[in-house]
């Protein structure tokens, strides 16, 4: 043995030893090599004094993951360590708690990259499948799994789907993945030519990087073959070696939206591609071109050759001359300049100013793009002016009235205050939302909320579309309040959903005021949210009938529509179980739409004043069994057209159970009868009550309940 390979022996043990005697707490994440595997555990070499242990329940959240496939001697693994000593002198170790902390960065960095990533279906779900990436639960929305909407998501499970992250939330525990654009980009490669035939199909770029082009992305070429990606990275068929003699040098602008969207198709970003997104200007081009020639020539590095080519948008990179007033640009700054400090600043500026009694001349150098009035004029002369020069006045013609709100303004606070006073909290949300939000909530392809506008440049797919309906945001909102162990609430939000008149715009859209209200809890239930909807009719002195309905986010049995007046106003009702599990509520939920917008007729409305009886009311309390498809709007709507001295109808009571048929329920009503003319006799209400029953079985086969 040599000295060298010996002292390197030595070091290395001593590594070794000292790793053995480091200390290692609960929550660190340890680097380990496999040394064996089975299907109950593996077990890891930490270069410490005591072995490693995963348990097979603490290996993957995948239920497709089988340890003694995926793992094998000699993998390096990363772990979160659970406890020290197991009892048997090994540390218990969990990679699902490693990969939770790990695996969130490398989704950011996928969505971030746009990179295609392969996942293999392991259930379906009612509006998609679901699928594992780094061990987190990823939803792939059926609209979203292919190109076209997806009705049979069963038969997607055990495939493998090409996709991309689209939704990474990690605070609450959202991933959203779509194979959509993916199918679409090969669709498109499959049906449409790429390039020229006369011209190569692939570029490999400068850092050795393969490219197979389409007519959307713009290349430099020398007339046979690509030589460069424009605006991106140049070819690696045109790079300079030690052998070359002759450069060509290339000074360009190009259209920054398709270099911005070149750059995320293909995935290759760069310092010209971060720049040219943003835009250059043509003067700036045309002056890099000149320095540069002119340092090879001073530095002596080259000989410039005549060729020139200059291809460009006929744009003038002459200054280009505006006139203004010089009372004008005072008149925006409240002060007034002095014409020899006007002169001063705007020719340092290289403006090359001019001033003629009140005539104002300028000459914009054309790399100032964004000078196009006078208060663009007015914001160059006060920055370098000094913005201390301004002083505080206060219009001499304005005059101090007294502000008051207009009657929307008021309805809409007085419907406020009202629901505040139910125990509700107001809540805000954006005014956009993600094609994922439809699909979970199981609208139909040609349902009007899936209307949308899409936005031409979102932030994420999150933010795509305007909103059309305000349930999915209030039913997410409930969701996160249970995530975080709030799990009773009431939650209100008066905003905008945005109705196109036609797709695409050709005008601007409907803005319908509407009213959203969340409850969930224990204690709450669908008359909760009833009672809310009867005080917000109380403010405006109106009243609402419900009718039985069907939403597809919402419980089948516990739905109804809204009416006022004949006219269909909005909706309440219980979310879907499915749903309810897909956002991981503990406590049942329920929400409500009401639009706002088709209330404002009846904004205003005075309340008449009814006087006391004259004469003693009296009170029947009924309890009916009946079919359970009949609503309790329509027990009530018959007993008030059966006798006209019926005043007010109210449940207090539903019942369903071992005492009456397993198809029938007992609802219970408090009915009111008011005398007009006279006191009702000892057996007048009674045969009231006769007629009502008579009638309710009539129309409805209801029956007094023995």
């Amino acid at each position: 043995m040599s000295e060298n390979e010996a002292k390197e022996t030595m070091q290395d043990f001593e590594a070794e030893l000292e790793a053995s005697f480091r200390k290692i707490n609960e929550g660190d994440i340890l680097t380990g090599t496999v040394i064996s595997v089975d299907e109950d555990a593996i077990t890891l070499d930490l270069k410490y004094y005591a072995p490693g242990i995963i348990k097979a329940d603490e290996v993957s959240n995948d239920p497709s993951f089988v340890i003694d496939e995926h793992i094998h001697p000699g993998d390096v693994l990363e772990a979160t360590v659970i406890r020290r000593d197991d009892g048997e002198g090994n540390i218990l170790l969990s990679m699902k708690e490693a990969n939770e902390v790990l695996a969130w960065d490398k989704l950011k960095e996928l969505l971030e990259n746009e990179t295609v990533v392969t996942v293999k279906v392991s259930e379906a779900v009612k509006a998609g499948v679901v699928a594992y990436l780094y061990g987190i639960r990823g939803f792939i929305p059926a609209s979203q799994i292919t190109t076209a909407y997806v009705e049979d998501t069963e038969s997607y499970v055990g495939k493998e789907l090409e996709v991309r992250v689209i939704t990474v939330d990690e605070e609450d525990d959202r991933l959203v993945l779509s194979g959509k654009s993916v199918a679409l980009e090969k669709e498109a490669e499959e049906m449409r030519p790429i390039v020229d035939d006369d011209l190569e199909k692939v570029l490999h770029t400068l850092d050795e990087k393969e490219f197979t082009l389409n007519p959307n992305n713009l290349v430099i070429c020398d007339g046979k073959k690509p030589v460069a990606l424009a605006g991106i990275m140049g070819g690696l068929n045109s790079e300079v070696r030690d052998t070359t003699t002759e450069v060509m040098f290339e000074a360009a602008k190009f259209a920054r939206d398709n270099i911005r969207r070149s750059s995320r198709a293909l995935g290759q970003g760069s310092d010209a591609s971060q720049r040219y997104s943003k835009g250059v200007d043509e003067y700036t081009t045309e002056m890099a071109m000149k320095r540069a020639l002119h340092l090879v020539e001073e530095l002596g590095a080259g000989k410039i050759s005549k060729t020139h080519k200059n291809v460009n948008t006929g744009n003038s990179l002459e200054p280009t001359t505006f006139k203004t007033s010089v009372k004008k640009v005072n008149a925006v700054l409240g002060i007034t300049v002095p014409d020899e400090d006007i002169l001063r600043i705007l020719t340092g500026l290289n403006f090359q100013p001019e001033i003629n009694g009140d005539e104002l001349t300028l000459h914009f150098p054309a790399y100032r793009e964004d000078m196009e009035d006078y208060p663009d004029v007015a914001e160059e002369v006060i920055r370098m002016y000094g913005y201390d020069h301004i002083v505080s006045t206060f219009m001499p013609t304005a005059k101090v009235t007294i502000g008051g709100s207009n009657l929307r303004q008021r309805t809409i606070l007085k419907v406020k205050r009202t629901l505040c006073s139910v125990g509700a909290f107001e809540g805000m949300h954006y005014s956009f939302f993600s094609p994922s939000d439809l699909d979970e909530m199981g609208f139909a392809e040609d349902a009007p909320e899936r209307r949308a506008i899409r936005i031409m440049n979102p932030i994420n797919e999150d933010l795509s579309l305007m909103r059309t309906t305000l349930a999915p945001q209030m039913i997410h909102a409930m969701g996160r309040n249970q995530k975080r162990g709030i799990f009773e609430g009431r939650i209100f939000e008066i905003g905008n959903a945005f109705i196109p008149k036609s797709l695409p715009l050709t005008e601007y859209p409907e803005e319908r005021e509407t009213l959203c209200i969340g409850v969930f809890g224990r204690e709450e239930s669908f008359f909760t949210l009833k009672g809310m909807a009867e005080a917000v009719a109380d403010v405006l002195n109106i009243t609402f009938n419900y009718e039985k309905a069907e939403k597809p986010f919402l419980h089948p049995y516990q739905t109804a529509a809204i009416f006022c007046e004949g006219e269909e106003i909005g909706y309440l009702g219980k979310v879907k179980y499915e749903i309810m599990k897909e956002e991981a509520m503990r406590e049942d939920a329920y929400v409500l739409e009401i639009s706002m917008k088709a209330l404002e007729k009846w904004y205003g409305k005075a309340k008449v004043f009814e006087p006391l009886p004259k004469f003693p009311e009296e009170k029947r309390d009924l309890a009916l069994v009946m079919d359970k498809d009949i609503t309790c709007g329509q027990v009530e709507g018959c007993i008030r057209e059966a006798c006209a001295y019926v005043k007010d109808v109210s449940l207090f009571d539903v019942y369903e159970g071992r005492q009456i048929a397993a198809d029938k329920k007992s609802m219970a009503f408090t009915v009111l009868f008011t005398p007009k003319e006279e006191a009702f006799k000892a057996d007048t209400v009674d045969g009231y009550v006769k007629k009502v029953l008579k009638q309710l079985n009539k129309t409805y086969g209801i029956e007094l309940r023995s």
